[in-house]
């Protein structure tokens, strides 16, 4: 018989790598190394940068992070999220005005946007830079990991829905 279709082994949770089980931690270990808008996708087909071939199905709205990791018991391997450093633009607000004006800046033009503790961050996509200089915003360049606000990941930052009311 003919195997068009080759069968792949499939995550449908995440394990914090500092939190296996015991049995997992004798198992062979490899990364995965992903870009931001890689770590969004819940459902898809996969690669470990050491050639290990498996799907992934988790629940809606799963953001990978680095650390995360997945499990396959029969494989008997352990495979662990890295965040791929992108480019992005690093902009650094001296006052609480232009926080705000800065984050609404880059989020009315639609883009995504990562808060630190100490900077804005937004992905050097084109049109951004263009964005940021209309604007006035100073900025820097720079490659780091990049999660937009708003995934729930960030205790600061409240997500974004559009669902009515259940009860009005």
């Amino acid at each position: 018989m003919l195997h068009v279709f080759k069968s792949l082994p499939v995550a449908r949770e995440v394990q914090r790598a500092d939190a296996l089980p015991g049995r997992a931690r004798a198992y062979r270990h490899d990364t995965i190394t992903l870009g931001w808008e890689e770590r969004l996708r819940a459902r898809s087909r996969r690669r470990s940068d050491g050639g290990f071939e498996f799907g992934t199905t988790l629940p809606r709205g799963t953001t990978l992070r680095e650390g995360d990791g997945f499990v396959f018991e029969e494989a008997g391997i352990v495979v662990t999220v890295v965040e791929r450093p992108e480019p992005v633009f690093v902009i650094e607000p001296r006052s609480p005005a232009e926080w705000g004006l800065f984050a609404y800046c880059i989020g009315n033009s639609h883009q995504p946007l990562m808060v630190m503790s100490t900077a804005l961050v937004c992905p050097d996509v084109p049109g951004m830079e263009q964005v940021l200089t209309y604007h006035g915003i100073s900025f820097s360049r720079a490659n780091r990991s990049f999660t937009p606000a708003g995934l729930g990941l960030d205790p600061y930052v409240a997500g974004h829905q559009h669902t009515p009311e259940l009860g009005r």
